[in-house]
């Protein structure tokens, strides 16, 4: 380092001599070199002085005594720093690599007295990394002093900043050296004083949290002084706050508090006992007590139901409450619903009051049941189990059959109801019969409705604090035992066979991996895609092709669904003696439908056979279509965004995955189109030059005729009454954000204010995106994306709400009305798809950007000179009879009239 460091990054560490050195080389590997390097020991006694003295480059400062907390180490860094800029960073922990870069380019650009980034859990246990509220750091902006945002008190770390050195000590910030939890303190301080800074959203900090070692002081949850420093933290940030003249965001300060500091504890409470839970009551009661109004209603409900008990003196209730903020959220065992409000326990007490969470207008499928093993034994092979039911919305009748499900296995039980209203049931279940399983399982209890075939179920709960009980089975052992704090009942088969033994063999363990994988890596290799191809090609040469054999995929084999569904009952329906063969990956296939697993080695010796393919999306790629055989290429829609060629996937200059698409599109011997408007944007981004058959699209001939027994099954699967409108959202996927749920783009919490009386939102996203509706929004919302077929939701919606999707050509054809949410319109065609056309200027409906413009577009969402204009350009051909004319065209043979049937020369023309 030569000359003035521009940053100090000052790392504390005490007794950390396995983790300093991991903190120090994540510093090596800044892209910001003048760094200043300075380790603060606190008076360790391990081997960290040892360890950091071989770190070259590094600054040593050794405390004389250990402090006891992180305050001190951190001011002697302060006091060392000979940098202009100052971070702080601890030595279980680690900065990404452009950290101090990004951040001193941002200070030196805003002029800010401190910077502040997002900060990142990575749990080493599992790998996964989880940002600290990230709706705090976007956007990347300045602050002009905390009163213009109070909400980022919630961000109460020092470590994911850059500070001015002389603004700190001009101000004299400082860590308080008497008190866990200075941070706190300290940041209230640094709002305090500072008037203006910066915050990026881009992670700065990556916090470790290691499982099982050393245990930070803000994990260190055994002892109720814990908390106790906690809330001292608070009440000295909270009179910082007062004594700088901000009185006023002493509320804002407070929710961090109940929404963060306290849950802490709360999410400890089921591992205690009732002597720990009353103790954590008489500690953070009188601060409770203290807090602002209105600071409580910004917590969640459970957090909310937490602080009334304590309040009330109820802290045997605690623990039992707590259960239900994390994991799967266990239901409460009681309820009270009166006056339109639902109450947790059986009092109408506002501070018990849980409404917001919605479970009092779940439909059956999703209504909330809670399962407690109260008892567990096992003798030989059997586990012997007593389980507690809580019903507290009063669902379960006598006639409803109860399951209980591990895996796939169902097995039948005899729930015995009590006179407290919940029921219990003694189960006894011989492990020996589940021999083939293995890993974990959690399993559930369901109750079905005979008369409907509903059911609803939910998983087990168990204490935390329950020993585990271990059967020991030929060649494995189970353990059944507790899972999280919440805590899930889970049961966990372990291999103990003769490879497993030998695996444990202490001169054989560095090879135990490979052992075990050999059978696995074996299996892999001669059921590799490369395999199979070679074998492939070698069998089109000498199989004959079957002309009675019909391959059939929708979706990639995602389901029974689409163009090739209703082409293959056409075929059904003629009786024209062909075999047809599904290839399958997932979804719902009638039970008299014969599948093959895609790309397995039955489907490959079906595709060598087969003499016609169909299918809506492309033949696995890369696989020839052998000599004879006929493929009728559907595909699934049409619209007006890119496609083929054009596409983000291909439209760059990557040589190999065009070249390999066109090879794709060369097989096809026929097109299905629905519209000329079709023809003229994909046959030419396909390069395609085969013959087209114009006869409108299969999968809307049912949209042409309708069918009142789909609106039926809509309705009876998804639980909809039928006072309720349908409002349909079905949004399509964002190619660089996809199963990401991004593609949800409509407030649904909004619009449940507004539409729940009257609606319910049927969610059918796009099969390359994926969304869990919160439970609390499930009154209003059913989810459908796993619905096996979307026209029966076209049919039985009265609105469809899309953005760009090609379901708007087909649900055009209802003549029902349309509402477009683009509040992404610019980004999607310049950024982020692409578009053909300009969706504001042909939409046969109002095109929104915000809720409140969704709900005043239903009230009149026809646009008819629009709408017309709209058929006459997507829908001219649909007529009802697509699927039988092309099966006459395509499998019989017969000559289809012009312009039914289009070489690609004419289209263009």
């Amino acid at each position: 380092m030569l000359g003035r460091p521009d940053v100090s990054v000052v790392v504390i560490t005490y007794n950390d001599a396995g983790r300093v050195g991991r903190a120090v080389r994540s510093l090596y590997a800044q892209t910001l070199r003048n760094l200043e390097i300075i380790v603060v020991d606190d008076a360790s006694s391990d081997g960290t002085e040892r360890v950091v003295r071989r770190l070259p480059g590094v600054r040593y400062v050794r405390r004389e005594r250990n402090s006891g907390g992180c305050g001190a180490p951190r001011n002697d860094g302060i006091d060392a720093a000979r940098a202009p800029f100052i971070m702080f960073l601890d030595s279980d922990d680690e900065l990404p690599r452009h950290a101090c870069k990004s951040l001193l380019a941002e200070i030196e650009r805003t002029g800010s007295d401190f910077v502040a980034g997002q900060i990142s859990r990575l749990y080493e246990a599992s790998g996964k990394i989880e940002r600290y509220y990230p709706g705090l750091f976007t956007p990347r902006r300045v602050v002009e002093g905390i009163r213009a945002e109070p909400e980022l008190f919630l961000d109460g770390f020092s470590t994911n900043k850059l500070y001015r050195v002389d603004f700190l000590r001009r101000h004299q910030l400082r860590f308080r050296e008497d008190l866990h939890y200075e941070d706190h303190v300290f940041t209230a301080d640094l709002y305090a004083a500072a008037e203006r800074f910066a915050v990026v959203p881009w992670v700065v900090y990556h916090w470790r949290r290691a499982a099982g070692r050393g245990e930070s002081i803000s994990l260190s949850l055994r002892e109720v002084g814990n908390a106790r420093q906690r809330v001292a933290a608070a009440e000295a940030a909270d009179e910082i706050l007062r004594r700088n003249g901000l009185a006023e965001l002493v509320p804002a300060r407070q929710v961090r508090f109940v929404k963060q500091d306290l849950r802490v504890y709360l999410n400890a409470l089921p591992y205690h006992d009732e002597g720990w839970a009353e103790e954590l009551a008489t500690v953070v009661e009188p601060y409770l007590k203290r807090l602002a109004p209105g600071v409580l209603a910004k917590a969640e409900p459970m957090v909310r139901v937490c602080c009334g008990l304590i309040r009330q003196g109820r802290a045997d209730e605690l623990a039992l409450a707590a259960s239900s903020l994390t994991g799967p959220k266990a239901p409460p065992r009681r309820v009270l619903v009166e006056g339109g409000r639902t109450y947790w326990g059986d009092r109408a007490d506002p501070a018990l009051d849980i409404t917001a969470l919605g479970l009092a207008d779940l439909p059956f499928t999703a209504t909330r049941i809670r399962h407690e093993v109260t008892e567990m034994s096992a003798c030989g092979a059997r586990l012997t189990l007593s389980i507690t039911t809580y019903d507290p919305f009063r669902v379960i009748r006598p006639e409803h059959h109860a399951t209980l499900t591990i895996g796939d296995r169902p097995v039948r039980l005899a729930p015995k109801h009590r006179p407290d209203g919940s029921y219990l049931t003694k189960l006894t279940l011989d492990l020996a019969t589940f021999q083939d399983f293995v890993g974990f399982h959690e399993p559930r209890i369901g109750f079905t409705r005979p008369a409907d075939g509903h059911t609803t179920s939910d998983r087990l709960l168990i204490s935390p604090t329950a020993h585990p009980v271990t059967v020991n089975l030929r060649g494995r052992r189970v353990t059944a035992a507790a899972d999280g704090p919440a805590a899930l009942f889970r049961l966990t088969w372990l291999r103990t066979d003769l490879v497993r033994t030998i695996a444990r063999t202490p001169w054989l363990k560095p090879h135990a991996r490979k052992l075990r994988a050999l059978p696995t890596k074996a299996r892999k290799r001669l059921g590799s895609r490369k395999i199979k191809l070679g074998v492939y090609k070698q069998l089109i040469k000498v199989v004959p092709r079957r002309k009675d054999l019909v391959l059939f995929e929708a979706d990639a084999g995602k389901g029974y669904t689409g163009h090739p569904r209703y082409i293959h009952e056409e075929l059904l329906r003629r009786e024209l003696g062909l075999t047809a063969v599904w290839s399958r990956v997932k979804g719902a296939f009638p039970a008299d439908v014969t599948t093959v697993r895609r790309l397995s080695w039955r489907h490959v010796w079906t595709m060598a056979r087969a003499g016609w393919w169909v299918d809506s999306h492309g033949m696995p790629l890369g696989f020839p279509k052998p000599a004879g055989t006929r493929y009728l290429q559907t595909w699934h829609g049409q619209g007006i965004k890119t496609i083929g060629l054009d596409a983000p996937d291909l439209r760059g200059d990557f040589p190999e995955p065009r070249e390999l698409w066109r090879a794709n599109v060369a097989r096809w011997d026929a097109l299905v189109s629905p519209s000329a408007e079709f023809e003229r944007t994909f046959v030419p981004s396909n390069e395609y030059a085969g013959l087209v058959l114009r006869f409108g699209s299969p999968r809307c001939d049912v949209l042409v005729k309708g069918d009142p027994a789909a609106v039926r099954r809509v309705r009876e699967r998804l639980e909809i009454p039928a006072d309720k409108k349908i409002l349909l959202y079905a949004p399509t996927y964002r190619d660089q954000d996809k199963m990401s749920g991004k593609s949800v783009r409509v407030d649904l919490a909004g619009l449940a204010k507004h539409l729940a009386g009257d609606w319910v939102l049927v969610l059918r996203t796009h099969p390359a995106d994926t969304y869990r509706v919160p439970e609390r929004l499930r009154g209003f919302v059913r989810p459908a994306g796993g619905y096996p077929e979307v026209n029966d939701l076209l049919l039985a919606a009265d609105v469809l709400v899309t953005d760009y999707s090609s379901l708007m050509c087909d649900f055009a054809v209802t003549g029902k009305p349309m509402v477009f949410f683009i509040d992404d319109w610019e980004e999607y065609r310049r950024a982020e798809r692409g578009v053909n056309y300009d969706l504001p200027a042909i939409a046969p409906g109002p095109c929104v950007r915000t809720t409140a413009e969704l709900v005043a577009a239903l009230r009149e969402p026809y646009r008819l000179e629009r709408y017309a204009a709209f058929l006459t350009t997507w829908c001219a051909d649909e007529r009802g009879d697509a699927a039988a004319r092309i099966v006459s065209a395509f499998f019989e043979g017969e000559s289809p009239s012009t312009p039914s049937a289009v070489p690609r020369e004419e289209v263009r023309q």
